[in-house]
């Protein structure tokens, strides 16, 4: 009778945060089958990336570089949360390293806050009416919106940092050129660009009159406890003079260099912060109904919502939950969320799109005898008035 108590407070309770320390719990606490965990760890320690340790084929790879490197990126390496607790770790989690295009999921947050507090009106605001440097003054740019920037559709035209939209040309864009193409409105066709990703950052600078590494340290990663050993890295010459000042620009992703430089507990913090609707503890740090907007698919990419990739035809991560969602980077390094499972998956460095991993964890919680019971006794929770 004591421990149906006990468990009943557990679930009506605040969901769990970490302080400083982060809480581990046995799998058996958290309602896995040991066994069935463990396999799925062994299966992602025994499936690291193929990509070099010493970043040698970068620049054939993406192009002409512009930003600094590290000597050389670190082994496969992650975290399995559930609840908010750690429940596994593998590898060097505590290892700084760039973490790709999962930047843009931050980037994507940034936007959170501006709408937050109300820098713009709307996502659907143009982005001409409140940036005025040049960059959206031609009849095509003057369309592009908000939303259109992080959703990949913005179709923008221009040269940012020494780098075209159109991808063309081997030296500035390496095995990642694209061909010729006819430009679209802007909202109207969907393509993975970090030359226009870039723009939007840039553009958020000129909103926010400070660098982007300040708004989220501020923002976001202090509030939810996350070290101070992050760093969010510009391209060597990727610096706007903004009101008399010059201010770095960051970027979305390491394609060029430079980039977010992140540890994997780091992430995590930062994927709970998802996984709890833009909650933690008793502070909304973002709206939760923005959250909720940014893994919403988009009419033109039906996996793809504010910079994040979704699940939501359950081809992206098949055997998981169509729910699931998460921030990608190359190489791999992905932050993996599942809210059906309270679930935060932080797998760097891996080959594959780690769904075969997630489907392992996931199946490890389907496994265990305790699922049943804890889901009968939430059954039994009598509603508040």
């Amino acid at each position: 009778m004591l421990a149906t108590i006990l468990l009943h407070l557990a679930l009506v309770q605040a969901p769990y945060v970490p302080g400083t320390a982060w809480e581990h719990k046995a799998p058996t606490e958290l309602g896995f089958d040991p066994a069935a965990l463990e396999q799925a760890v062994e299966y992602a320690k025994t499936h690291e990336t193929e990509f070099p340790k010493d970043f040698s084929t970068q620049e054939k790879i993406f192009g002409k570089r512009l930003g600094p490197l590290p000597k050389e990126r670190g082994g496969t390496n992650g975290l399995v949360i559930r609840h908010g607790y750690i429940v596994a770790t593998f590898g060097d989690v505590e290892r700084i390293d760039p973490t790709y295009s999962a930047a843009k999921s931050y980037l994507s947050a940034v936007l959170g806050v501006m709408v937050r507090d109300k820098k713009i009106s709307s996502v659907t605001d143009r982005v001409a009416a409140s940036v005025k440097d040049g960059g959206y003054e031609s009849l095509h740019n003057a369309q592009v919106t908000w939303e259109h920037h992080v959703r990949q559709t913005s179709e923008w035209e221009g040269s940012l940092w020494g780098k075209n939209h159109d991808f063309l040309g081997e030296a500035e864009f390496g095995q990642g050129q694209r061909k010729p193409r006819e430009l679209k409105d802007p909202g109207e066709f969907y393509e993975y660009n970090d030359v226009r990703v870039n723009r939007f950052a840039l553009s958020m600078l000129r909103i926010f009159k400070r660098p982007l590494p300040d708004v989220l340290k501020t923002e976001i990663m202090d509030p939810i406890g996350a070290s101070s050993t992050w760093k969010w890295v510009a391209y060597d010459n990727s610096v706007a003079d903004t009101d008399g000042k010059q201010m770095p620009s960051v970027s979305g992703g390491t394609r060029w260099g430079g980039g977010l430089w992140i540890n994997s507990m780091d992430h995590a913090r930062f994927g709970l912060l998802y996984l709890r609707q833009g909650k933690w503890g008793d502070r909304q740090i973002l709206p939760s109904s923005w959250v909720a907007d940014s893994v919403t698919a988009g009419a033109k990419n039906p996996d793809y919502g504010y910079l994040w990739w979704l699940n939501a035809r359950g081809t992206m991560w098949p055997g998981t939950p169509k729910s699931s969602f998460a921030a990608v980077g190359f190489g791999s390094n992905t932050v993996w969320i599942d809210p059906e499972h309270d679930l935060v998956i932080v797998w760097r460095w891996h080959s594959g799109n780690g769904s075969e991993f997630f489907r392992r964890v996931v199946e490890a919680i389907r496994h265990s005898a305790l699922l049943p019971r804890a889901k009968h006794l939430v059954k039994r929770i009598p509603k508040s008035n």
